[in-house]
């Protein structure tokens, strides 16, 4: 059972690790966003590529966390991806140490 374990353990801290990415780069994505960025900059577009399917799921479902000029999306995914971070990758890392 201790490769069970072992195996939730490293799968938790991966999750852990994408999901630090993630927020990252969605903390990255709102800065550049206040101070009008060029469209065609690559780092520009790459930021834009990562974080728009997950911005965009989350306009397209709740539409009130545009209020106005002030998109509050990206605080609705960093509370989302804190709550898997703290939920799910926590229970995978428990489970985990007690299959080892």
């Amino acid at each position: 059972m201790f490769i069970l374990g072992n195996l939730l353990i490293a799968a938790a801290q991966v999750l852990h690790l994408v999901i630090f990415f993630l927020y990252l780069v969605l903390i990255f994505q709102a800065v550049i966003s206040w101070v009008n960025p060029d469209p065609y900059n690559p780092i520009v577009r790459t930021l834009h590529a990562i974080t728009e399917p997950i911005l965009g799921r989350l306009r397209a479902r709740f539409p009130f966390l545009i209020a106005g000029t002030i998109d509050f999306t990206p605080l609705a995914a960093l509370l989302a991806l804190l709550f898997v971070d703290q939920f799910l990758v926590a229970t995978l890392r428990e489970l985990g140490h007690r299959l080892h």
